[in-house]
């Protein structure tokens, strides 16, 4: 890893516009990591169908035999092979507060923490619109659920999994209420701000 490489995580609830502010960093060329994805990986081992009722019981089984940093320390591998090829790295679904402070320690001032916040309302109507506009992503980048699945998601997630600590102390963060230009614009402008930090 080279003094100019960052490693940024992204917070944020689910439906938040994350994926969204995850392509503005890609396109800027970052390398690109969903630390989430080890949990579908795992769905679609089982031969389950990636869905929350079938998702839940694997991501708090990685956090009992792994501890809350669970999705951290799985990933570290990952991010340090990326880093290798003298990258900034994107870590999209950075979600409890053992994995803030296990990042923290382990990439100390390369690391930043960009939050997108969006009121539960908005986020759990474009959560259910996603059904039709994504129902073709073969990558799942774009989860929908329903207005009750994702509320569940919220709740376990606040209850279980400390996932408002990140949010709390990110070093930027983006209200996501307007257009997907006006994020864009902001999301760019972040970039701008990481890439030219000493």
């Amino acid at each position: 890893m080279n003094d100019n490489q960052k490693v940024v995580a992204l917070v944020g609830m689910c439906g938040s516009g994350k994926s969204e502010v995850a392509d503005c960093f890609i396109r800027a060329d970052f390398d690109y990591l969903r630390l989430g994805q080890i949990t579908l990986d795992e769905v679609k081992k089982r031969g389950l169908e990636p869905k929350e009722e079938n998702e839940r019981p694997i991501r708090e089984g990685f956090r009992q035999q792994y501890g809350k940093a669970a999705f951290a320390i799985l990933n570290f591998p990952k991010i340090d092979a990326l880093l290798a090829k003298g990258e900034n790295v994107i870590c999209d679904g950075l979600y409890s507060w053992s994995e803030y402070k296990e990042f923290k320690k382990k990439y100390d001032k390369k690391f930043r923490v960009v939050s997108v916040f969006t009121p539960p309302e908005i986020r759990y109507q474009r959560l259910t619109n996603r059904r039709q506009k994504y129902k073709d992503d073969p990558k799942m980048k774009y989860r929908s659920f329903s207005f009750e699945e994702a509320k569940s998601r919220d709740y376990s997630e606040i209850e279980n999994i400390e996932k408002g600590g990140p949010i709390a102390m990110a070093d930027y963060t983006i209200v996501n209420v307007l257009a997907l230009d006006d994020l864009k614009k902001c999301t760019n402008y972040i970039i701008n701000q990481i890439k030219n930090e000493e």
